[in-house]
Order: structure tokens, then C-alpha cells, then sequence
């Protein structure tokens, strides 16, 4: 699913009315239609709803839904937020429809008219949209403040207000803190970056059925993978295969103390499919591997950490450095394997922070090594960042420079390839715990090893692992007890799942104008990763 920036999405809209065809005010019916379907659905009984309106298209949307609801009677309050002496024409033709309905909006002009605001109510933000180009001022940044500090649950109508969807916000009291975001198509880049975390507690997709062939044909270097795409890349296994048809995943790493990871690592190669796994330990890992893993097989290095890296085996793919340590001896090792290595590579944990410590170490890698850090990880490889949007940059220069990919972990991870972004939809904050890194460095190796690419590995290997979180937190519906072994426990139903699609994305790709799968990708793009 592609993410598109505010003069791409204007376009569509045009694009929308000019095609379907349809009128731009009932474009904004139908927005506002889905918005007040999905508030009615959230149960709402006797709670007060404050619906805040400016006066461009998002305060049209924002008058709409109020309609809506007031035709159904629930109780709201209306309000127009005067930061303007112009108004959008969508905005007018709502003003009058909402009079002709009843509803007679108060205007606000000042701190004096601010309404009071309890917590046990709701406010609809429909104050700023995707358009926004500066920050909010005088009596508007205050009336933000005012609704931050009320404690309301807030549903802001496609994006906060306040928040810019492809820059930075400099300053955070201008920005609306949003419990629920209902977004129309597609998601904005600003929701999956961390710097926005105090605004965005969650995003909804709606489909308001934008023009199909735009967004194809459109452009964009963002993306947005859900279970659809994940489809498109899922290879299903042939009847007459065997082993060997799935080819042979080589761990290295581990060191004393440390060969649990390796053990979560091999186990995850395995769940997922790869043929053979064999992992490369200390000595002191042999009788661990394998006792805990039986169908593992295990070659051994020193006593107790990693000092010649000298396996017997063909490997199809190596991931190296979960628990491997740092020490002078594992450090020049790893520097002598990755001059002779020409095979498919995954590098995670400890063989990060030594080739963040050894440069030079870069220019050995071969092409589409993929590298899995987490932020502190990442600030070792690149140096620090002074915000989201520039992270992304420097990760991209990177990615180019040493013709590598990136998986950053965290919330929506993000995946670098040279100048494409792939941000993950699964997962949540369940995966905050030790060793799921390891367990994701296993799963992208096993994919390799199964002969999908390098960027398919990452991609469905990332999807896969916050699944089963998700699906975890279904079962469970708490993050703290779980631990980095229930990813492997859960990637069966992980797997499964990728034949279904999820209520949300159902409602945001197939309500209107269903046509083939693959819209949302441009169409010079390699099927579709």
C-alpha cells in the first residue's frame, strides 16, 4: 500500500472527481460517512460529543459527521473555529446543510468562547487537515491546549490537527493528541514515525474509494505492507520438494552466557520453513544446541566465544552475531569472514556494534546484506539524527552507500532499500522484550535460505514476527508476558493468517470499485518487492 504525500493526495481527489465521476461535496459526504460509521460503532451511550470544525474542507468533513450524528440524536456541540476570514466553498455548502438539519454552530474567536470539556467526553477534531502549512497560533494553539488537557477521548478526522504529515512539528503544544485517528486511503508517513508518538495513539483506514488508477500509477517511494501484500510475495510449497528445495540456514554467534540466542535464532530459521539449519557456537553451546534442538545441526568454534568462524558446510544463507560478544579475537574473526564471504547475509546485535567499531568493515559486505538494527544500534552504524524524517534520510545514504538493507526495529519497523521505504503494519509493544531480535534474525535467514529475495526476507520476515504479537495480545490481551519463545510458538497461526485479511484492511481496500489486487504498486516495480 503506497503512502502518498499532500499534493499527491490532492491530486487524487481531483483525480476522484474528475473520473468517477463525482461532485467534490459528495466526495466529502462519503468521508464523512464513514467517519460516522465508525463513531456510531464505538458504543456510545450518554456520553456529550464536541465536534470541532475549521473552515476548509476538514471543518466540512467535521460539520458533516455532525449532521450525522445529530440526526441520530446523540448530543452534540458544534463549533467553528474562526482562525480565517476564508472558507473553503466544501466548508459552506456543510455550514448550510448542518442549519437546514438544526444545528447551528458556535463560533469561536477566543479563549472566551472555548466550551468546557470533561473527560468522560468525546471530541471529534475536525479543525486542520493534510493541508496544514504553519503552525497554530493566538486562540487556535490554545484551544488545542485546552482540548489536550481535558482528558476527552479524541477522534481526529484524517490527521491531527496540528501535525504536518511529511515535516517536522517544531513545536508540540500545536499538535493534537488524538486516541483514535480515522485517515481516508491510505496512511501518512507521520504516523509511523516515533518523533509523533504523542499524538497518534492509533490510526483507522477508511476508504472513501479514491480513483483506483491513481493511486497505481501514482509515484511514491513509501510504503505501508499489510497482509495483502504479504500475499503477493508468500510462496506456498510444492508437493514433490524436499530439504533440500529449502536450502541450508547457518547461525553463527553466541558466546558464554549468551547462547540462547542462537538457540531462539536456529529454532526461528527452522519454524519458518528453512530445510537445514545448523548453527556455528562456542564449544561451550554444543551440548545446548543439541539438547534444545534436536533437528538443528551444530559445528563448534573456541571454548567460549567465536575466534576463527571455520564451518564445514555449503550454507544457502548465514545470519551472524546474536550473542557473539565483542572481544579482540571475535572481532577480528568476523573481519576475516566477511573479506571471503560472498554468500547472502543477515548481520544482527553484536555483529552490528563490532562493524560500528570497524568501518572499514562495510566495504566487505556483499550486496543486499541485510542489517537489523535497533535505534541505539543504528546510532552507532550512522551517528545521530536530528529528527525522524532526517533518520530516514541518513538511513537511506547508507542503504546506497554500501548497497545494504536496513530493517529498523521498533514500533513499524521500517525497511531500507537505497531510497524505498517499507513500514510494517504488525506488531506491538509485546515484542519489547529480550530476544525477539534474535528470533526475527532466524526468520529473515530462513526465508533466504527458501530462495526469497533479500527485500522479500525482510519484508515478510518482519510482518510474520509482529503478528504474532498481535496475535498474541488477542489471546492474552496483555504485553508483559510475553516473551521472545511465544514467536515461535505462534508463527503456525502467524502463517495461516496470511490467507485472511483483517476487517480493516477489508474496509480500506475493498468497499468501492474492487479490481485487481496489485493498485497500490507502481507498476515498474518488481512484483510488487
Amino acid at each position: 500500500m503506497k503512502i502518498f504525500n499532500a499534493q499527491q493526495l490532492g491530486h487524487i481527489d481531483q483525480q476522484t472527481i474528475k473520473n468517477e465521476p463525482i461532485t467534490s461535496i459528495d466526495l466529502m459526504e462519503r468521508a464523512a460517512d464513514q467517519c460516522h460509521q465508525w463513531i456510531v460503532n464505538q458504543d456510545i451511550v450518554d456520553q456529550e460529543i464536541h465536534v470541532f470544525c475549521g473552515m476548509g474542507n476538514n471543518g466540512g468533513d467535521g460539520l458533516a459527521i455532525a449532521r450525522f450524528l445529530h440526526l441520530e440524536e446523540y448530543m452534540t456541540g458544534t463549533y467553528v473555529v474562526h482562525f480565517s476570514d476564508s472558507m473553503s466553498e466544501e466548508f459552506v455548502t456543510n455550514y448550510k446543510r448542518a442549519e437546514e438539519a438544526g444545528i447551528y454552530p458556535e463560533g469561536i474567536h477566543s479563549e472566551d468562547d472555548f466550551p468546557i470539556i470533561s473527560k468522560d467526553n468525546i471530541v471529534i477534531d475536525a479543525i486542520f487537515g493534510i493541508g496544514l502549512n504553519k503552525e497554530p497560533r493566538g486562540f487556535t494553539k490554545q484551544l488545542i491546549e485546552h482540548i489536550n488537557a481535558s482528558g476527552a477521548t479524541v477522534y481526529s478526522i484524517d490527521v491531527p490537527s496540528g501535525l504536518f504529515i511529511d515535516r517536522v512539528v517544531k513545536d508540540k503544544d500545536t499538535v493534537i493528541k488524538a486516541d483514535k485517528t480515522l485517515t481516508f486511503q491510505t496512511p501518512k508517513l507521520a504516523f509511523l514515525l516515533p518523533d509523533n508518538r504523542d499524538f497518534l495513539k492509533d490510526f483507522i483506514l477508511l476508504n472513501i474509494g479514491l480513483d483506483r488508477e491513481s493511486l497505481k500509477t501514482i509515484s511514491s517511494n513509501y510504503y505501508f505492507i499489510t497482509n495483502s501484500d504479504i500475499q503477493t510475495i508468500y510462496k506456498e510449497r510444492e508437493k514433490y520438494s524436499h530439504k533440500g528445495s529449502y536450502g541450508h540456514s547457518l547461525l553463527i554467534g553466541g558466546s558464554f552466557g549468551k547462547i540462547g540466542a542462537v538457540v531462539l535464532a536456529s529454532k526461528a530459521a527452522l519454524k519458518v520453513g528453512s530445510g537445514l539449519v545448523t548453527a556455528y557456537v562456542p564449544k561451550c553451546g554444543y551440548s545446548i544446541l543439541q539438547t534444545s534442538i534436536p533437528e538443528v545441526m551444530v559445528e563448534v568454534d573456541a571454548e567460549n566465544e567465536i575466534e576463527f568462524i571455520n564451518y564445514k558446510i555449503t550454507p544457502t544463507v548465514i545470519g551472524v552475531g546474536m550473542g557473539m560478544g565483542t572481544s579482540d579475537k571475535t572481532t577480528k574473526a568476523l573481519g576475516e569472514f566477511l573479506k571471503q564471504n560472498k554468500l547472502p547475509l543477515v548481520i544482527d546485535a553484536d555483529g552490528l556494534n563490532i562493524i560500528s567499531k570497524n568501518k572499514k568493515y562495510l566495504d566487505f559486505l556483499p550486496e543486499n546484506t541485510i542489517l537489523t538494527p535497533h535505534p541505539k544500534e543504528l546510532e552507532r552504524l550512522i551517528g545521530t539524527w536530528k529528527n525522524d524524517y532526517d533518520k530516514l534520510d541518513k538511513i537511506k545514504e547508507f542503504s546506497t552507500r554500501y548497497k545494504c538493507i536496513v530493517v529498523l526495529k521498533g514500533a513499524h519497523t521500517v525497511i531500507v532499500q537505497k531510497d524505498r521505504y517499507y513500514f510494517n503494519s504488525t506488531g506491538n509493544p509485546a515484542l519489547a522484550t529480550a530476544g525477539t531480535g534474535d528470533v526475527l534474525t532466524g526468520i529473515i535467514t530462513g526465508f533466504i535460505a527458501q530462495n526469497y529475495t533479500p527485500l522479500e526476507a525482510s519484508i515478510i520476515g518482519v510482518f510474520l514476527h509482529g503478528r504474532t504479537a498481535d496475535i498474541s495480545e488477542m489471546i492474552t490481551t496483555n504485553f508483559e508476558s510475553f516473551i521472545a519463545s511465544d514467536i515461535l510458538k505462534l508463527l503456525p497461526d502467524a502463517f495461516s493468517s496470511l490467507k485472511e485479511i483483517t476487517d480493516e484492511e477489508m474496509n480500506s481496500l475493498d468497499n468501492y470499485n474492487k479490481s485487481d489486487d496489485d493498485y497500490f504498486f507502481d507498476d515498474d516495480f518488481e512484483a510488487p518487492f
